[in-house]
């Protein structure tokens, strides 16, 4: 553009063609996107697994809106599918947000992954984002992308917060004969979803954090088969209650367990909640001392603007603490004294890389220190194939770094599944 030469000339024509404008037609990038897209004209469709009163949900609903209000967009520039099960209404929502004309295409459930990619492949030109899965990279789409949040971060200094109340019910000799096993651990519980990688990622990242502060402590894991399922949740939580553990932590969607734990509390039982995504004091005012929790504006605001300005998505995209992609909520009147300055100091220590999650001489599977745990990277779960890669080196399990979506999946010493 040679505006520079029209300031010589008379000064209103030059605001005539600063006023007017001048702008240049955008190239296309590899993913088929085009470049150069302005705010005006981009729309953003969002394919999810359930609705703003499911607390998974809702994160990703506030990350999309509070990025597309820092990005500019309006309102009607969003568009949005509800409750989309993991089935083909999840392509066939695809489809009617590509005829709504979506440039880019978020699904935020691993069961929706084989649809979104049977989507990117029919619409080459729209770039699709499956959050949470594992596929991307060997889909040989140029247009389908991966996403996760380095959770297990959070997770892991969610269970120091744990550590430290256990630690000061110890002191306090608050804990009776059936908060201990056969071995004088403390017994701890966690309601998980499924047993996937991802489950597995996060609860021995928040049983590798109390670990961390109280050293004597087992952990029982009950499984409801569903993200979302409040009934369930709070069915596996008294369970675990029941058996005597004094924190349940959750990788579950909903308020079943901490409701479960404040009900409890309140007859006599010692029993305290950490949840996961949102903070759920507000439900059990009593117990609840934090949760892990996403902040999902940082990666819609980074692949939003990136489709804005042309640019390609990423194909593998994970951040945590260094980007404040994840975090702990504020912390109930339950934590422990000092709470608040053990968080920030092993928050930092996270950042600064001095403190790995996954560090394996903390600990064992099957009394062993473990030094190889091969990553599928190429499709085929049965078998180890050439491309796939052993995830552990330099004294630590690289999660996330292969890959997007965890993957860890050992089942280390100390923690039980229950079914």
């Amino acid at each position: 553009m040679k505006m520079k030469k029209l300031l010589s000339a008379i000064l209103v024509f030059a605001m005539i063609f600063a006023l007017t404008g001048c702008g240049s037609k955008g190239t296309s990038s590899s993913n088929g996107s085009a470049s150069g897209e302005k705010k005006s004209d981009i729309i953003v469709g969002a394919v999810l697994i359930g609705d703003e009163n499911e607390g998974y949900t809702y994160a990703h609903i506030k990350g999309i809106k509070e990025a597309a209000k820092e990005l500019g967009l309006s309102d009607d520039q969003i568009k949005w599918k509800y409750s989309v099960p993991e089935d083909n209404s999840c392509y066939d929502a695809c489809v009617d947000l590509v005829g709504q004309g979506c440039s880019i295409i978020f699904s935020n459930s691993y069961g929706h992954q084989t649809y979104t990619q049977q989507a990117a492949k029919d619409y080459p030109d729209v770039t699709f984002v499956a959050m949470t899965g594992d596929t991307a990279a060997i889909s040989g789409l140029p247009n389908f992308k991966n996403a996760f949040t380095a959770i297990y971060q959070a997770r892991y200094v969610s269970g120091v917060v744990a550590g430290m109340k256990i630690a000061e019910l110890v002191k306090d000799n608050k804990l009776e004969d059936k908060n201990f096993d056969k071995d004088g651990n403390v017994k701890i519980g966690y309601v998980g979803a499924y047993p996937y990688a991802e489950v597995v990622s996060g609860y021995t990242a928040f049983y590798l954090g109390a670990k961390s502060v109280y050293d004597k402590v087992s952990m029982e894991v009950q499984y409801t088969n569903s993200w979302f399922d409040i009934t369930g949740e709070g069915t596996a939580a008294d369970a675990l209650i029941a058996d005597g553990c004094v924190i349940i932590g959750q990788h579950a969607d909903s308020t079943g367990a901490p409701s479960a734990c404040e009900a409890a509390f309140k007859k006599g039982t010692t029993v305290y909640s950490v949840g996961y995504n949102i903070d759920m004091l507000s439900v059990a005012p009593d117990v609840a001392l934090t949760s892990a929790t996403n902040n999902w504006e940082v990666y819609y605001k980074y692949a939003i603007g990136a489709a804005m300005n042309g640019d390609e998505v990423v194909t593998d995209w994970c951040k945590g603490f260094e980007e404040d992609a994840v975090a702990i909520t504020d912390l109930g009147t339950a934590a422990a004294e000092g709470t608040a300055d053990k968080v920030a100091e092993v928050e930092k220590s996270i950042k600064d890389g001095t403190l790995k999650v996954f560090d394996t001489s903390k600990f064992t599977v099957g009394g062993k220190t473990v030094t190889e745990c091969v990553v599928d990277l190429t499709g085929n779960f049965e078998t180890t194939d050439e491309g796939d890669k052993n995830a552990i080196w330099d004294g630590y399990f690289h999660e996330s770094e292969l890959r997007a979506a965890p993957s860890f999946s050992l089942r280390i010493d100390g923690i039980t599944e229950l079914n």
